[in-house]
């Protein structure tokens, strides 16, 4: 690579990607961290609140609700979210301690495109969310998640995840660029956590305070979460609901991709 003339962005861009992929495969335990947080939650909120919460489901069996099983169909969605957002912490601190640890220095001395190590770290966290996104959609089934998709609604679910995940992916690499340090870094992807709770993740956005349920109604997690869920529960698909969710995947991707372009390019602060 020190010999090349001129930088290749493909060619450099998958020498990053393996370098994330060894990365993952040496140290597994940076997985099963990401994976075990939104599978505590999902956990807790099946098997100690599932009951209490599945009855104020308006879509659940009949008029007095639903129960435990309906309401681990229901919050699935929230947990794939949030495991996608768990991810974002683990590629926010890669990321900085890339930046403070002298390597991005070598990377620029040498002829590769300026571009390739930002996305190999992009696409080394896709990697981890659809290795992490399988491992929770197993523990899943296991714990009373009954999937009700077809073969096109499970391919919907493959791309509008893969499109999250690629969104979360560049928001975390912003966010490692903007840190000064790796301890500030993990703390970048904790909104991304949060946000599912301050949706319809957990509950109906209806049953919120107004000005609470006005929020959750227009963050970005929630059209991808409802979306989600359709497609999964073989619900009525909304047209303007699926839109959206793709909407805010591909306008943060390209944001945050065109932000952390103009980041790395700047002399870093210390």
């Amino acid at each position: 690579m020190t010999g090349t003339a001129h930088p290749e962005p493909l060619r450099d861009s998958i020498t990053m990607l393996s370098r994330q992929i060894r990365r993952l495969r040496r140290y597994p335990e940076l997985t099963v961290i990401v994976v075990a947080i939104p599978l505590v939650f999902y956990l807790l909120f099946v098997f100690v609140l599932g009951d209490t919460l599945g009855a104020g489901l308006t879509a659940g069996a009949g008029p007095a609700g639903g129960d435990r099983s309906d309401y681990a169909n229901y919050v699935m969605p929230a947990i794939l979210v949030m495991t996608v957002g768990s991810v974002a912490t683990g590629t926010s601190t890669t990321v900085a301690m890339d930046m403070t640890t002298g390597i991005i220095a070598r990377f620029r001395s040498m002829s590769i495109s300026p571009g390739s190590v930002l996305t190999g770290h992009a696409l080394g966290a896709v990697v981890q969310n659809l290795i992490s996104l399988v491992i929770v959609f197993a523990v899943g089934l296991a714990a009373g998640f009954r999937p009700q998709a077809g073969l096109l609604d499970w391919l919907g679910v493959a791309a509008l995840l893969t499109g999250m995940s690629l969104a979360v992916a560049w928001i975390s690499v912003a966010g490692g660029l903007l840190a000064r340090s790796v301890e500030t870094a993990s703390n970048y992807g904790l909104p991304l956590v949060i946000l599912p709770f301050l949706g319809s993740g957990f509950v109906p956005t209806d049953s919120m305070p107004s000005g609470l349920a006005w929020f959750a109604e227009y963050q970005p997690f929630t059209p991808i979460m409802d979306t989600l869920r359709s497609l999964l529960l073989g619900g009525e698909l909304e047209t303007g609901t699926a839109w959206a969710a793709a909407g805010w995947c591909v306008g943060l991707t390209v944001l945050a991709y065109l932000y952390s372009r103009r980041l790395y390019g700047r002399p870093r602060k210390v």
